[in-house]
């Protein structure tokens, strides 16, 4: 095993604090080695965590993350965290089965304040351990770490106004790693602000008030000079947002200087009222090739961190095929434009924004506002596709429903929605198995399921141009497999018959489905199998009518069990009165943890061996899952 010095001597965080700024330094070194000797095996978020190392350290040796609540904003960049609180030696398990998450995961450690996964939250649930605090008398402190790019969310905004009317002593830690939240003006404002976040002046602004207090009507010239500089800062520094919403404002500060970071940690740890600290950072810091692309070693898979050179991929995927046939109905129809949540990459736009800079709208981390700007745009006679993670899309089912379903022009909304289904390695938050429930309870939604590429492209197509109302597009991350073929002008379609047991399913799943009935037919039982294209409204009559001579009936899909797909062909089944056995296979009534595709397909019983052995009977249904 590869020994890295000073790192293998740190057990636990509070031996941080008896180390000189020379050896933590050094330690930062390491820590970025010991990042890119692991990520590089395990896959994981590689530039976020190169660049908040200082910080990282700083924040453990100011604070007792055992008891003091550190909350990490989605959480990816909380790998130092992890490493410096007792799981360096499990590290090489990180996002695989069994092994570390990538997020906070408070029943994996008590440092882990709270679950994590999304943008935007993280001031939100710091302000309320604050108020618990306060109201359980007891002594802790509470920091939210918070990056430029979440603050793009509303809900970071919502959490700060009110956690500034609040006065609750709170730490906000403003990680700022591309640009200032508002322009500094001038050379006068960086020098004012250099100024007011020096220790030095903290002290001596501290001094200056106590002496004055001590003078006869030294209150009321405490007064006055405070009243003079707020009109000052006003006109001349960039940070009145913060200091309105009530917060103390510190920064900017270089948060790659250690012992600067950690000085003003410990003012702010002081100080008893909301505090905003504005520290800036570099994405990938110390790794030439995540600094020169941090979006590109944002997540990343398995890599060789001598040439930054990844492994090798599969030359397309869903993603890539939307974001293409995108661009080419686009070319032919200028009211086709595309809404993404800062997810250009992810989501297969960045050619879209290249060849319609006009037509591209990245509205940062805010899928409400995404989803009601569609609605607006389609509402005026554009065609808005709107790209959304599955997980993510969560976050806007309200604006689904009221903003677009509701509005009885049937707007032409569409959603992309990726990442549906099993995802894996970044387990519970972002595995995308709810989307069918909270989009097929929607009226006037349609839903779509494509299984292939050739699929997606029909799919996308009808969506803008035959679907009346919104229409949502699930697929999953990765490719296709070897069903290849393109059923997409139907609402359903038989790939295999058989007799006896029919197997139903839609999206990707269906090869499993086809390898099952196959596996099935080695063992003398036939199985035919159904795909289903759409997803939503009342399961189609013609399929009830083709599924009513089986004897035994399986719907296999990925996705959560209560209003999916199972629920509505076993209901509609029993209301025509077909008595046939009936099985479900699903990922079950819980969270999934984070794992291969090809385990989790396993650990739900969804993979093709599973479900041909719950078919032939020698199967017992997955424990803990929830199917029936």
């Amino acid at each position: 095993m590869k020994r890295y010095g000073i790192l293998d001597r740190i057990e636990r965080p509070a031996d941080l604090r008896t180390m000189s700024y020379s050896l933590l330094y050094e330690l930062c070194a390491e820590l970025r080695t010991f990042l890119l000797d692991n990520i590089s095996e395990t896959g994981g978020h590689l530039a976020s965590n190169l660049g908040i190392v200082e910080l990282a350290v700083a924040l453990e040796r100011t604070f007792d993350s055992a008891s003091d609540r550190l909350v990490y904003d989605v959480g990816h960049q909380c790998y130092v965290h992890k490493i410096l609180t007792g799981r360096k030696t499990q590290f090489h398990t990180l996002r695989q089965m069994g092994g570390l998450s990538g997020f906070l995961k408070p029943s994996e450690s008590p440092t882990d304040a709270c679950i994590t996964g999304h943008a935007s939250a993280s001031v939100s649930a710091a302000l309320g351990m604050a108020h618990a605090r306060t109201l359980k008398n007891q002594k802790y402190h509470v920091v939210a770490v918070i990056g430029d790019g979440a603050l793009t969310g509303g809900m970071a905004y919502e959490a700060l106004n009110n956690a500034g009317d609040s006065g609750e002593p709170l730490i906000v830690i403003l990680n700022d790693n591309t640009m200032s939240i508002t322009p500094n003006v001038g050379a006068m404002s960086r020098h004012l602000a250099r100024l007011r976040v020096s220790p030095r002046y903290l002290r001596a602004k501290s001094r200056t008030k106590r002496f004055l207090g001590k003078l006869p009507f030294g209150n009321r010239l405490i007064g006055i000079t405070s009243r003079s500089k707020s009109r000052l800062k006003q006109i001349l520094l960039p940070t009145t947002l913060f200091e309105q919403m009530g917060f103390a404002y510190l920064g900017p500060v270089d948060g790659h200087d250690l012992k600067s970071v950690c000085e003003l940690l410990q003012a702010a740890k002081g100080m008893k009222k909301p505090v905003l600290l504005h520290v800036m950072t570099r994405k990938g810091k110390g790794y030439r090739p995540a600094e020169e692309q941090p979006e590109r070693y944002h997540g990343v898979g398995r890599f060789d961190p001598q040439t930054g050179q990844f492994a090798a991929k599969g030359e397309m995927d869903f993603s890539g095929v939307f974001g293409d046939e995108l661009i080419r109905l686009a070319a032919n129809d200028a009211r086709i434009c595309a809404i993404t949540a800062a997810m250009s990459s992810g989501t297969g736009l960045l050619g879209f924004a290249e060849r319609f800079p006009e037509r591209f709208f990245d509205v940062g981390i805010a899928e409400e506002h995404a989803v009601t700007m569609a609605a607006g745009m389609a509402a005026q006679g554009l065609r808005p596709v709107t790209a959304i993670y599955s997980t993510f899309l969560q976050r806007g089912y309200d604006q689904l429903i009221h903003d677009c379903a509701l509005d009885e022009r049937h707007l032409g909304c569409v959603f992309a929605v990726d990442r549906a289904g099993i995802v894996g390695a970044d387990g519970a938050t972002h595995n995308g198995v709810f989307d069918v429930a909270y989009l097929r309870s929607i009226p006037n939604l349609n839903l779509l399921a494509p299984a292939s590429f050739a699929e997606l492209r029909a799919m996308l197509s009808r969506a803008i141009y035959h679907e009346t109302g919104p229409t949502a597009i699930r697929y999953p991350r990765g490719g296709e497999g070897r069903f290849q073929g393109n059923t997409a002008a139907e609402d359903w379609a038989c790939l295999r018959e058989g007799s006896g047991t029919a197997i139903v399913s839609y999206g990707v799943q269906i090869n499993q489905a086809v390898r099952a009935a196959e596996l099935c037919e080695e063992r003398g039982v036939s199985a035919a199998v159904y795909k289903l294209n759409r997803l939503s409204g009342p399961v189609a009559e013609g399929l009830l009518s083709a599924l009513s001579p089986f004897s035994q009936i399986l719907v296999c899909e990925e996705a959560a069990p209560s209003g999916a797909m199972g629920e509505a062909v076993a209901s509609a089944l029993a209301g025509r009165g077909i008595h046939a056995r009936i099985l479900l296979r699903s990922t079950g009534s819980r969270f999934l943890p984070h794992g291969s595709v090809s385990e989790l397909l396993r650990l739900c019983g969804l993979d093709a061996e599973s479900l041909a052995d719950a078919v032939c009977g020698a199967g017992e249904c997955p424990k803990e899952v929830g199917n029936e």
